[in-house]
């Protein structure tokens, strides 16, 4: 399948960013068939729950699978980053003993996780993913970083929160980016002496590294110093007069 719509190339370096997405859909191939249809929407590929790979736009090529988007100092990012959809109904209702998709399908119990997603509080019903079709992600983006020069790995819900929840807490994000980027950090500590000025208007300080963790200060204002101590998941250990966590897509290191 292609996407012809789709034809504005990268700049150069770029792209350097990995953004993973659920389709929300029936299956890969409807899925992909509806992103190369005349819709304000794209992706690179589409990932089956058997690994079947669909790839709608060239990697040199900007596909339209963010939307409306931020990341530190970023804004938009489908001009940095190759999208990357897994086959996976997304958020479930449970209605007596079956789990329903927002279109009408149901999945068996144990294609269903409890969790509570990274950007919320309350627990939910989510679809699984395959084995096979995480492990072909995961080799589809070893190879993206061999040729590009890939820095970051993130969810629909980390550049897009309060908007979009893929791909939810059924895939296992935070251990698969640090398993593939982990080669680009050397054996010393990063951020020993390291100095970080804040890069949003306001940044909350937490007692923990998520946002379900309680604030334990006002927060910081754009332009203040913090020394680095520890990262985790997204987030740094900074300390200004107190010690506390901060979303690290909001920090830039002196």
């Amino acid at each position: 399948m292609s996407c012809p719509k789709n034809n504005e190339k990268f700049a150069a370096g770029l792209p350097d960013t990995i953004v993973i997405h659920y389709t929300a859909g029936r299956d890969a191939e409807s899925a992909a068939k509806f992103l190369c249809s005349e819709v304000n929407a794209s992706a690179h590929l589409v990932i089956g729950r058997d690994g079947k790979v669909f790839q709608l736009v060239a990697f040199n090529t900007i596909s339209w699978h963010a939307g409306v988007s931020s990341y530190g100092s970023r804004q938009g990012l489908n001009k940095y980053s190759i999208g990357i959809e897994l086959d996976n109904a997304g958020i479930l209702q449970k209605t007596g003993n079956e789990y329903k998709a927002w279109f009408g399908s149901s999945y068996p119990e144990n294609d269903v996780i409890q969790a509570t997603h990274r950007n919320e509080s309350q627990p939910a019903y989510w679809h699984t993913y395959s084995e096979i079709q995480i492990e072909i992600c995961r080799q589809i983006c070893e190879l993206l970083i061999s040729r590009y020069k890939i820095n970051l790995i993130v969810g629909h819900e980390e550049i897009a929160p309060g908007r979009k929840r893929d791909p939810g807490p059924a895939f296992p994000l935070d251990k698969f980016r640090e398993k593939l980027l982990s080669h680009n950090r050397s054996d010393e500590p990063d951020f020993v002496n390291k100095k970080g000025i804040v890069t949003a208007d306001f940044l909350n300080i937490r007692s923990g590294a998520g946002v379900t963790f309680d604030k334990i200060t006002p927060p910081l204002k754009m332009g203040n110093e913090v020394s680095i101590l520890e990262e985790n998941n997204g987030w740094y250990k900074v300390e200004t007069k107190i010690t506390g966590w901060v979303s690290k897509a909001n920090i830039e290191i002196d």
